[in-house]
């Protein structure tokens, strides 16, 4: 019989892997309460038009990507592809945003029908960050200051950079795409194939093609800042002013467009091509003022980002910045020589209760001393914890190091305590 496998690009996360996505995950949750930000989860299934009236039909995650099917009761149904349009669906319907500031962040899988490559599968998961209810660049400065600071928390500030562009209103993006238009159709034959579909379409999308030629053409081409409004310009002068006094570095990019239709003023996207190649982004976002009240809501200024957790663990990986303790998931293993699997169990209770922080694994299963032993040290623990006749006669326990040359102590059971607590204060097991 056939084996079943994985969906093609939908990956399994194996107990060897997980300890780095969790230690990922508690340091970007952790910074993010630091800030102020609250957890809200929403489903995975939500009625396809909320991404066609978000995300825009005639973008290529709606035209090419989703994952959209008919339900049993003949309703379209779609996994989501991005985060933004369900939070901003759960926060109207449940009163949030009502004359309201929120501070939100969530965490889970996306959908998406890509070619899957390293940095790009059809199963991802993104953290996200929206805030609703606040208008200055301050806000705005403040979600870029965070993710500055979550770069430094994981040592890899050296890793990314940090490009800017502003949107402007609706308005000044209409003004500039006749122009745009109206320039490239001069040009049209030399426009790549996807930028000449893209003409009628989506023509902004033109600006962030990734064909030489095309780039080429693009640097004569019309700029969007051109066209802002005096409002939109200072936003963005002010944003830039803050991010200078907090001594945050970035690029102007005015090519910087983003894929999703409801974007306004403020766009960004914090890349790293030295380690992650063509899939370089991780972290990207902006403003999308208008998208509320386009879903149906009243008029609410919003901003957000979202981080791909995937292309941020290889970011770690190929920076090699991932502490040891981390893929350390035992930091000891109670062996048990003897008639002694009861008083074991109870031993290891008191000591998790007594060292917090000690990650312990009781031996089970029976087996003499050298087998337990060689299975101590397969599990990577640090210590091996012995527990025989005489340590229970003494009411003592055997402390051995399994990763460095220091001589084996038995200790009563209070030393032990002490000792195994300062390892794990100290991390030096």
């Amino acid at each position: 019989m056939k084996k079943i496998q994985s969906i093609r690009g939908m990956n399994d996360l194996l107990p060897d892997q997980s300890p780095v996505w969790q230690y990922l995950e508690q340091t970007i949750t952790g910074l993010l309460q630091r800030y102020g930000y609250r957890e809200i989860r929403f489903p995975v299934l939500e009625t396809t038009d909320l991404f066609k009236r978000s995300i825009g039909e005639v973008t290529d995650i709606v035209e090419k990507e989703m994952y959209t099917f008919t339900d049993r009761n003949g309703d379209s149904i779609t996994l989501r592809p991005e985060g933004t349009a369900g939070c901003v669906r759960a926060c109207e319907q449940n009163s949030l945003i009502r004359d309201q500031v929120q501070r939100l962040w969530y965490m889970g899988p996306m959908f998406r029908h890509e070619r899957p490559q390293k940095g790009r599968l059809r199963q991802f998961h993104q953290v996200g960050v929206e805030v609703f209810g606040l208008d200055g660049p301050d806000i705005d400065a403040e979600i870029l200051l965070m993710t500055a600071r979550l770069w430094q928390s994981l040592g890899v500030s050296d890793q990314v950079r940090l490009e800017l562009n502003s949107l402007g209103t609706a308005e000044n993006r209409n003004r500039y795409r006749l122009a745009l238009v109206d320039w490239l159709r001069q040009r049209f034959d030399a426009l790549d194939t996807d930028s000449q579909r893209r003409l009628d379409s989506n023509p902004l999308r033109i600006l962030d093609s990734k064909h030489p030629e095309t780039q080429t053409l693009l640097a004569e081409a019309p700029r969007l800042s051109e066209f802002l409004d005096p409002e939109s310009r200072l936003h963005f002068q002010q944003l830039c002013s803050l991010l200078d006094s907090a001594g945050v570095q970035y690029r102007i990019n005015e090519r910087l467009v983003r894929g999703l239709d409801y974007y306004g003023r403020t766009v960004f996207e914090w890349l790293s091509p030295d380690a992650l190649g063509a899939q370089s982004t991780v972290c990207a976002g902006g403003r999308y003022d208008g998208l509320v009240e386009q879903l149906g809501g009243r008029p609410t200024r919003a901003v957000g980002f979202a981080m791909g957790i995937e292309r941020l663990i290889l970011l770690l990986d190929a920076a090699g910045v991932v502490p040891d303790s981390v893929a350390r998931q035992l930091d000891a293993y109670l062996v048990a020589v003897g008639d002694f699997t009861a008083h074991a169990l109870l031993l290891g209770e008191q000591l998790r209760h007594r060292c917090p922080g000690l990650k312990l694994q009781n031996h089970c299963g029976g087996g003499g001393f050298r087998a337990q032993m060689k299975k101590a040290d397969k599990s990577g623990a640090s210590l091996a914890l012995i527990l025989g006749e005489d340590e229970v006669a003494a009411g003592a326990l055997t402390i051995k190091f399994l990763r460095r040359d220091q001589p084996q102590q038995t200790l009563g059971f209070e030393a032990a305590v002490v000792l195994i607590n300062q390892l794990v204060r100290s991390s030096q097991f």
